[in-house]
């Protein structure tokens, strides 16, 4: 049986089967469900949702001639696409704040070429082809399109922070520009998909700057998106770092309880789902059962696939995680918590994990985190514990929450919850 698995999002799953296979179509959930986003966090990246013919104007390697002209002071040169540039600086994206119906909405930093060029003219950093990274493009309409590139100025110093600033602009770590989504407005949630992977591929550069063959310099080809050992005896290829990493929901034999675990560098009262980095030589389902009984001694029986999220807010060694999720069953039930990897492990109730699942509070730090944002691009930087945030609608603090909602842990849990799950695992049981 040849069969097809899209996962647009976790509440809208669709099992679409070549031979007949019956399709599960989108139930109806309250509104305690978070899980009505039209993607993951970090996916859905607008400006690279199709590869452009080497022909075009707008592709790499067009782009990039395009460039080499400019810099050279050729700005005359017949339908050139608009370039639009992304600073970044260790790690964290330029972005600016406006007010939209009195509540403040983040927007990345784009600079024109020449206002960037400006700006990076008496620094430490060099406005070059060695430089800048291609993104993506889009088109503007009337045939006139926008190349996007993103650029590493952390060698430019303080200077260029307080000359940013006077315009009200900042850089802010992708981890609050996250959370300061709004995630029911698709422009910020494509935003949001731009800069991490603008992220992943400058600190990709970042920690690729040598060849791991013979030691030679590499350097930059195909616009940015791609290195090549600088070493005429080598020349080594070498592309953009992606990390699999495995999260999964584990569920008990009844189907009434799910395993959350604690982190020690969690927030208080924050439980979440077990995940763990695959290693060499193991499939998906073969990492989920590993995973599973190194952290917590619990057996794994059935693994069910549900959908996958590129996680740029890692380490930047890491720059690139793509967390892929799942539902697994547990054959047995007694926890046996490995301390080096866990703080905690437990088995909690349906109802319990129901009742963490509280919209208004995901909603209230959202708003909060888009308040400091506002806050840093006007000067005035402020500290915030988000886990303050999430308390009950009395004001007390809430006794455990799950991560947000941009998170695949919130969608992995929420569709348990909502009963999505066993749809999943009772339409693999029949295959």
């Amino acid at each position: 049986m040849i069969f097809l698995l899209s996962f647009t999002n976790s509440a809208a799953t669709h099992l679409v089967s070549l031979s007949k296979f019956p399709i599960l179509r989108t139930p109806q959930f309250s509104t305690m469900s978070t899980n009505f986003f039209k993607s993951h966090a970090f996916a859905g990246n607008p400006i690279k949702l199709r590869t452009p013919k080497p022909t075009d104007p707008f592709s790499p390697p067009s782009a990039l001639k395009t460039l080499k002209n400019l810099l050279l002071g050729n700005t005359h040169e017949p339908h050139s696409p608009n370039f639009k540039i992304l600073p970044f600086r260790k790690g964290r994206p330029l972005a600016g704040s406006v007010r939209d119906s009195n509540e403040p909405n983040w927007h990345l930093g784009w600079l024109s070429f020449g206002d960037c060029k400006a700006f990076l003219e008496n620094s430490e950093v060099n406005l070059s082809e060695d430089t800048l990274v291609y993104l993506g493009s889009d088109s503007e309409g009337d045939g006139v399109y926008v190349v996007y590139w993103g650029i590493d100025v952390t060698e430019a110093g303080n200077g260029l922070v307080k000359e940013l600033g006077g315009n009200q602009f900042c850089f802010v770590e992708l981890r609050t520009l996250m959370v300061a989504t709004d995630w029911e407005n698709a422009s910020s949630m494509g935003q949001l998909a731009i800069a991490g992977h603008a992220r992943s591929l400058l600190e990709w550069h970042t920690v690729s700057r040598f060849c791991g063959f013979c030691g030679g310099k590499n350097i930059l080809i195909d616009a940015g998106r791609r290195k090549q050992c600088s070493n005429e005896l080598c020349k080594k290829k070498i592309y953009p770092r992606v990390d699999p990493v495995v999260i999964m929901l584990v569920i008990d034999k009844e189907n009434d309880r799910a395993l959350l675990s604690r982190q020690s560098r969690f927030v208080p009262r924050m439980w979440s789902c077990l995940a763990g980095f695959m290693e060499p030589g193991e499939s998906l389902e073969e990492a989920v059962r590993r995973e599973t009984w190194e952290e917590t001694g619990i057996e794994v029986g059935q693994v069910v696939y549900h959908s996958s999220q590129p996680w740029p807010v890692g380490p930047s060694s890491m720059p690139c995680q793509l967390m892929v999720g799942f539902f697994a069953y547990a054959k047995s039930l007694d926890i046996n918590v490995d301390k080096e990897e866990l703080e905690d492990a437990k088995w909690h109730s349906r109802e319990d994990v129901k009742k963490a699942l509280t919209i208004a509070e995901y909603k209230k730090a959202q708003r909060t985190a888009a308040g400091k944002v506002d806050q840093m691009c006007k000067g005035v930087e402020r500290g915030q514990s988000l886990s303050s945030d999430f308390n009950v609608e009395s004001g007390e603090l809430a006794p455990m929450f799950i991560p947000g909602p941009f998170a695949i842990a919130n969608h992995l849990i929420s569709s348990w919850v909502n009963g999505i799950e066993s749809q999943l695992a009772s339409s693999f049981s029949n295959l």
